[in-house]
């Protein structure tokens, strides 16, 4: 699940509100853009997201777009793979493409003298990839390969049936690279047809930093992005509804350790209680080895190297989840424990816990907010969540907003032991599957 680009724009968006100015920018066809301009180095980062990415799927399609996705850098218009790569090389640029199930992301550096061939190569990309038989066949048996490597991993094993019990009909229920039995069914006529179900103008956000004015980057957009249909050939899903009852669910693994996946009840970044939800978390289980679990799991007991909790805030749906990999004669004290920890969260926090968590939360992580590339992912995030262009301004006032109070509401009202879920990978002593 996601959500990586989400998790990425919460956490990193801390930054004092002096620091960029983020530009509204229309291009003349009407393309939108977030850009914070900065002439110091001659270069251009864009950060484009298709919302939809692989949830959007056709029935009995599932991988497709993530098939489609990783040919799309293997030639366009008249060059052939080794073509368009060497052309991308030549221009000292760099052109990506990724899916998960909320975008299809497309990222694009460019030197300033270089940007507008770089730009038509991007392009032709999008919207004449070649899908030629030999990348379709190479790229086919490494997705297969990836598959087949899932099969065997007991982390994979147990984010999978978690998502399953999770997410019922909802593409978040199944991995987006497939099954071997239906990527190998993908036809030429699949993928084009994919690509049309999200590569359009309707679905597209954009993050752009660096050395190009707003008066440049409109023209620049519209000879990337002017080319592809106004509106997808595929509405976007419905939201998921979580489906997860309380409980433990066993897979046998022949293994001296056990891994185990959790998931309950999770929150919409829209919600007003996300922030509180957002500082709970970091003291639950998201803040390393000053979390609640880490504490108890671990340092006080040695039951596992690692144990986390994040909030899994989909385009679609939301669950609040973590994990952790135990010996097998230790899993089920060690699932007693996050049980337990889960529960007490309602009971409230400790001043000096929600100090050192907001305090972490609003000073740590800008940080990480450096390069033009980064720049440009937060802002093309921040749209895509629906977030205002000012968001960088108050979202430290939110998390420093936040009182005990609010953490012990969001926890009574989220952090349910009765409604989490576990699953187990492994042969844990004493642990049984409840249904």
């Amino acid at each position: 699940m996601i959500r990586a680009a989400i998790a990425t724009v919460l956490t990193l968006l801390a930054l004092p509100a002096h620091a960029i100015e983020i530009q509204d920018v229309t291009s003349p066809k009407g393309i939108k853009a977030w850009l914070v301009q900065d002439d110091s180095i001659p270069f251009v980062a864009l950060d484009i997201q298709f919302k939809g990415g692989a949830s959007m799927d056709a029935p009995e399609k599932r991988g497709a777009i993530n098939l489609m996705t990783a040919l799309l850098e293997e030639g366009a218009g008249k060059r052939d793979s080794t073509q368009f790569a060497q052309a991308v090389e030549d221009l000292g640029a760099r052109i990506s493409f990724d899916a998960d199930d909320d975008t299809l992301s497309v990222g694009f550096r460019a030197l300033s003298e270089n940007r507008d061939e770089a730009a038509d190569l991007l392009a032709l990309a999008l919207t004449q990839p070649r899908f030629d038989e030999s990348a379709v066949q190479r790229v086919r048996a490494q997705v297969q390969a990836v598959i087949r490597s899932e099969a065997t991993d007991p982390n994979s094993i147990a984010a999978k049936e978690l998502a399953r019990q999770a997410w019922g009909d909802h593409p978040y229920a199944t991995s987006l690279n497939g099954t071997e039995e239906s990527v190998a069914k993908l036809t030429r006529q699949d993928l084009v047809a994919a690509k049309n179900r999200v590569l359009a103008r309707d679905r597209v956000v954009v993050g752009a930093a660096g050395d190009i004015s707003p008066e440049e980057l409109g023209p620049l957009l519209d000879r990337i992005l002017g080319g592809l249909p106004e509106a997808a050939t595929a509405p976007l899903p419905d939201k998921a509804d979580l489906q997860l009852s309380g409980g433990t669910t066993v897979i046998d693994w022949d293994s001296p350790q056990t891994v185990v996946s959790f998931a309950g009840p999770g929150i919409a970044i829209d919600d007003p209680d996300y922030f509180a939800a957002f500082v709970a978390n970091h003291i639950l289980g998201g803040g390393g080895f000053s979390s609640r679990l880490m504490t108890e799991v671990r340092e006080k007991r040695g039951l596992t190297y690692g144990v986390g909790t994040a909030l899994a805030t989909g385009l679609f749906g939301q669950s609040w989840q973590g994990g952790m990999a135990g010996g097998n004669d230790t899993t089920g004290q060690a699932v007693d424990l996050i049980r337990q920890e889960w529960a007490g969260m309602a009971e409230g926090v400790t001043e000096k816990e929600l100090t050192d968590a907001k305090t972490y939360l609003t000073g740590e992580y800008p940080l990480r907010f450096d390069g033009n590339g980064r720049i440009a992912a937060i802002l093309a995030g921040m749209q895509l969540i629906g977030f205002p262009i000012d968001y960088i301004n108050t979202r430290n006032d939110k998390v420093e907003a936040v009182t005990a109070e609010d953490v012990a509401r969001v926890s009574k009202r989220l952090l349910d032991p009765a409604q989490l879920r576990f699953v187990l990978v492994g042969r844990p002593e004493g642990v049984e599957s409840t249904d």
